[in-house]
Order: C-alpha cells, then structure tokens, then sequence
C-alpha cells in the first residue's frame, strides 16, 4: 500500500484525490494546505486520514509515503525542498519547477539523500502513447516530417494564470503540453529555431508561437494561448498521409488519413479514472524497484525540457519577479 500525501487542495489536487480514492494499493493518508479549514474540507471531502494546516507538518508525517504536490508553479522548488528535509519522495505536478537552475538543484539534492522525484507530466505516463508510437512505427502512413499542435483556453482572468509571481502565463501552464507532444513522437534532438510571444497587461506570456527542427529536418510548429480556446489538436503529417490526435494532454483517439485525406484507421484509448493512475502506478513500480526515477518520464527529459522553456522566455525578454 502506497500512502499519498496532497500538498495543496485546488482543482488539481482534487483530480490527484479522486484517482487515489479510485485505485487499489493506494491510500490518500494526509492532505495539507495553509488554512487547516480547507484542508480538513478536502479531507473530509476525500477521505484522507489527516489534515494539516501548513505543508511542513504533511512532509513531517511518517504515514505519508509519497508526496504529490500541487501547488502554484512558483511553489514548487520551496515545497519540494522541504519535502526532502524530511527525506521523502516527491511526484510534482507539471511544471517541474520554474527553470533548470532550480531542477538541477532538486535532482541533486534528491540523488544526495536517496529520495525518488518525479514530475507528473501525465501525458508521457498514458499508455496510448505506445499506440500512436507503434502506428507511426509501422510505416501505414510514411515516414512523418512535420508536427504541429495547439493548446489555448480563455484563462487570462483567472489571478494564478496572470500572476508573474506565481510564474503565470501559457508556456508553463499549457505550451509545456505542445512541448511534451513534439518531444514524445519527434524525440529529444529538437531545437528551438524561432518563437514569439505576446503578453497580458501583467507581463505574462498570453499567446506562444514556437518553432522546433532536428538534424534530420523535421519540423515542429507549436501554439499556446490564455486568450482564447484552441481545438487542442495534434497534427503529424507523414510522406504517405497524416495522424491527427485528439485532445494532446490526454488523447481522445487517433485517425489515420492517406495522401487522398480517405480515413484510414480510428483508434480509442482505453478507459481511465483520470488520466493520472498511470503516474502513479509507474512512480509505485520504481519505488518498489528502488529505481530513483520513472521510465516514462526520466530526469534527462526533465531537465531538458526546463532548459528549452528557459531558451523561449530568454527570447521573450519573460523573467518572473523572484528569478
């Protein structure tokens, strides 16, 4: 039995608590928040066995074997830090942290003690990205050369999205999607060649255009936006046809199309909770295997996808207040 420990109780602490409540082998043992008002709420709300008024008292608890922590992006590195202080592993919601400088010092830290640390970057832990990897694999459709994607909702007014202290804006919340959808089906040797941003009265990204290429010549064309809502689409345009994945954080199904544009397949992913079990099983596999990281998500593409976003906001003159 894997006890969990929420640091925070917002939406997506919610989504983390119903996925437990829903899985064998797991138990939400603790939940924290800065008001034990809401903390004991949330608790009562999803039957975790204790509620703690500040997030040290959660990382103190010996009942609590693995901490997911969904606070504000800017929260993370303070949060995880103490987490280790008391020698505990750490599943972090996406972003990881704010930048790299602040991922190598987690890693580093976590490797010193022992400790596991992932991100919880979902999308890389469902099992339909080896559906859609073996469909390109097969060659049904060619060999693809081009992937574009797009993510945007109107979620500008919300304070957490425009907030530069609190690392707001598109890129960290939404494009690292895109990001994460070029990375899984064109690989880790894209680098960026040119992006643009515009931004919100706040100073935070408000809509991102990104363009990614290898060595071999594939491109990547990326599109995030707070402004508005996107069809949340991902396009891989191949020699002999096209795939087109529905929803990219969390695919909804794939269709395969030839040169002609005639429907050639149709695939469906299986049935979830959430989306999210699939995190948490892997992040339970490799403790159990006193592996100090997950497969699907390694430390290398971590950091590798930190580096690029710090590329993009160096290019967008975008640095938060505490950086």
């Amino acid at each position: 039995m894997t006890r969990i420990g929420i640091l925070g109780c917002g939406n997506i602490a919610s989504v983390m608590a119903k996925t437990v409540q829903e899985m064998p082998f797991f138990v939400l043992s603790a939940v924290a928040s800065r008001s034990i008002d809401r903390a004991t709420a949330f608790a009562a709300k999803w039957g975790a066995r204790s509620a703690y008024g500040s997030y040290r008292e959660l990382a103190a608890d010996p009942n609590v074997d693995l901490v997911y922590i969904a606070t504000p992006h800017s929260e993370h590195f303070s949060n995880m830090m103490l987490c280790l202080d008391f020698r505990k592993n750490i599943l972090c919601e996406k972003p990881f942290t704010v930048n790299r400088r602040q991922a190598e010092a987690i890693f580093r830290r976590a490797a010193d003690l022992g400790c596991f640390v992932a991100e919880a970057m979902w999308t890389r832990f469902l099992p339909f990205v080896r559906t859609i990897r073996q469909t390109l694999d097969s060659g049904i459709i060619g060999s693809p050369v081009l992937l574009t994607a797009n993510l945007g909702a109107p979620m500008e007014q919300i304070p957490r999205i425009a907030d530069p202290k609190l690392a707001g804006g598109a890129l960290l919340d939404i494009g690292i999607y895109a990001l994460v959808f070029a990375e899984l089906f064109f690989g880790n040797r894209l680098e960026l060649v040119a992006s643009s941003c515009t931004k919100t009265d706040t100073g935070v990204d408000r809509t991102d255009s990104i363009t990614l290429a290898d060595p071999d010549g594939r491109m990547a064309i990326l599109y995030a936006s707070i402004a508005g809502a996107t069809d949340g689409t991902g396009r891989i345009a191949c020699t002999n046809g096209r795939a087109v994945l529905e929803y990219i954080p969390n695919f909804r199904g794939m269709k395969l199309f030839d040169r002609q544009n005639r429907e050639l397949a149709s695939y469906s992913p299986p049935v979830q909770i959430t989306g999210y079990e699939y995190e948490l099983l892997s992040v339970q596999n490799a403790l159990r295997k006193g592996i100090m990281e997950c497969p699907e998500n390694p430390h290398a593409e971590t950091m590798r996808r930190m580096g690029l976003m710090d590329d993009l906001r160096r290019q967008w003159n975008l640095r938060y207040p505490f950086e």
